[in-house]
């Protein structure tokens, strides 16, 4: 590694261009854009090998320096010139026709046209924003956990872009090729690319499964010592059907399994000669409550920290970050149990699109707790259920924002229409970075290849750089 680059991943070279409130305002109004895109070309080189400096903010797709008249205006001066508007009826008439015209050969010549799903037609076009649901959706927030002073990551929507264009083909070559109950393409793209970019000197992982997340980073980086700690070894499951074992891999796992919060850190890195813990990168997939491991990492001295199950509120087994910055303080935050309110309509229309989604019923529980999981903080795959007050979940987003240096979670791959996907609400995550109705590009990064199925697992995985809080 160049000196360079070592400089480079160890600052991450964090700017700070926006307000997180500003930040807020953007996502907002980019889940509102419902105008079709130009597709454009993007460099093929990939993040990694060539860090992009800059604004650390993500660029817009709309790219278009001029707009073409309405289709009425067309019309109605066409139909001038002839005197028509003598006539109202015949006016009428003729304008009718015209529109229609034009919008059937808009989908009949239209390359980004895109068939949505089995679903029935009227329905699916009216989830797809044109009712106003997704607007309305987004009105109702998306917690965005706040930082210390606003920073954020230096990649873009380019990156990524440029990044998916070159791990797609890697995917292809996966061992397991169905990963039932673990990541998919989306989280198995976010970790290879944030592994990419920062460039540790040895990554950890707490929790392995069959070993597909350890391919991943594999994959991301091939001679970077990679610790994985999980209660049963990888290798257990080559008697049933695929899994990946790494010959450059330290296993905590079956009789040496030891929890990541029991590890001795200091002693462990420093037998494989790692004393720069801003150099690490822990990934966490082991389903946990995410404020007693962020604790546990706080502690041990690590800065970067990705957790894989960033579970929405009123989803999931365990307390996530979403849900503990999920605050009534905090723009896009806090939730109204009133069963007659807008947040329960809408809720409960989206719940018929969205296998994911969280009606009024499910999201509040007893005395209308809906922080966590209806009023408790889950652990350990939900065989850990406290109740919490709100006063109690307050002051651990309070604990959060102290420590919190960087928050980012990952986009979806693309919108739904081109995934097929039916499980998690796109209204309660970030823009896709291949936005609906831009077909070709979807189709040019490769992602038309893939089964649809790997598009169901998303679930805003999350990226964070913490330190230390500040007297």
């Amino acid at each position: 590694m160049s000196t360079r680059h070592h400089s480079h991943s160890a600052s991450l070279s964090l700017s700070s261009p926006k307000s997180p409130t500003a930040i807020m305002l953007d996502r907002t109004l980019a889940s509102r854009r419902s105008q079709p895109h130009s597709d454009f070309d993007f460099p093929s080189s990939s993040a990694a090998a060539s860090p992009i400096p800059g604004s650390p903010t993500f660029l817009s797709d709309d790219e278009s320096k001029s707009k073409k008249p309405h289709l009425y205006l067309l019309a109605t001066n066409y139909i001038s010139r002839f005197g028509l508007v003598k006539s109202p009826c015949l006016c009428l008439s003729l304008c009718l026709i015209f529109i229609v015209f034009g919008l059937f050969s808009l989908l009949l010549n239209s390359r980004s046209f895109v068939c949505v799903s089995s679903y029935d037609p009227i329905s699916r076009v009216s989830l797809f924003g044109l009712d106003g649901v997704d607007s309305d959706f987004g009105s109702l927030g998306v917690p965005w956990c706040r930082s210390k002073h606003g920073k954020t990551v230096e990649w873009t929507s380019k990156d990524l872009i440029s990044g998916l264009e070159e791990f797609v083909p890697i995917y292809e070559t996966r061992p397991i090729k169905n990963n039932m109950y673990g990541m998919g393409f989306d989280h198995s793209f976010g970790l290879w690319f944030i592994a990419r970019w920062l460039k540790p000197d040895i990554m950890i992982e707490s929790g392995a499964f069959k070993g597909h997340s350890t391919w991943v980073l594999r994959q991301a980086m091939p001679d970077t010592p990679i610790i994985s700690i999980t209660p049963r070894h990888p290798e257990k499951y080559l008697k049933k059907g695929p899994a990946y074992v790494d010959e450059n891999c330290t296993y905590f796992a079956g009789k040496d399994f030891v929890d990541f919060g029991s590890v001795n850190w200091e002693k462990v890195l420093k037998v494989r000669g790692i004393s720069d813990f801003s150099r690490v990168l822990v990934f966490f997939d082991d389903h946990q409550n995410e404020l007693k491991r962020l604790k546990q990492a706080l502690k041990a001295g690590f800065h970067h920290l990705v957790f894989e199950d960033n579970y929405d509120t009123g989803t999931g087994d365990h307390y996530s970050l979403r849900q503990i910055c999920d605050q009534l303080y905090i723009r896009g935050g806090g939730h109204s149990c009133f069963r007659d309110s807008d947040e329960a309509r809408i809720r409960s229309k989206r719940k018929k699109f969205w296998e994911k989604a969280v009606d009024i019923d499910e999201l509040c529980g007893p005395h209308e707790a809906w922080w966590g999981f209806r009023g408790e903080m889950r652990d350990d795959f939900n065989h850990n259920k406290t109740i919490i007050s709100y006063a109690e979940h307050f002051q651990n987003s309070r604990f959060v924002e102290s420590i919190l240096d960087v928050y980012w979670e990952l986009p979806p791959t693309a919108g739904p229409s081109l995934t097929h996907q039916t499980r998690y609400d796109p209204g309660r995550a970030p823009p896709p970075i291949v936005e609906d109705g831009r077909y070709r590009l979807f189709q040019r990064l490769g992602l038309d290849r893939l089964e649809r199925s790997v598009f169901n697992g998303y679930t805003q995985m999350v990226y964070l750089q913490i330190s230390e809080p500040e007297s």
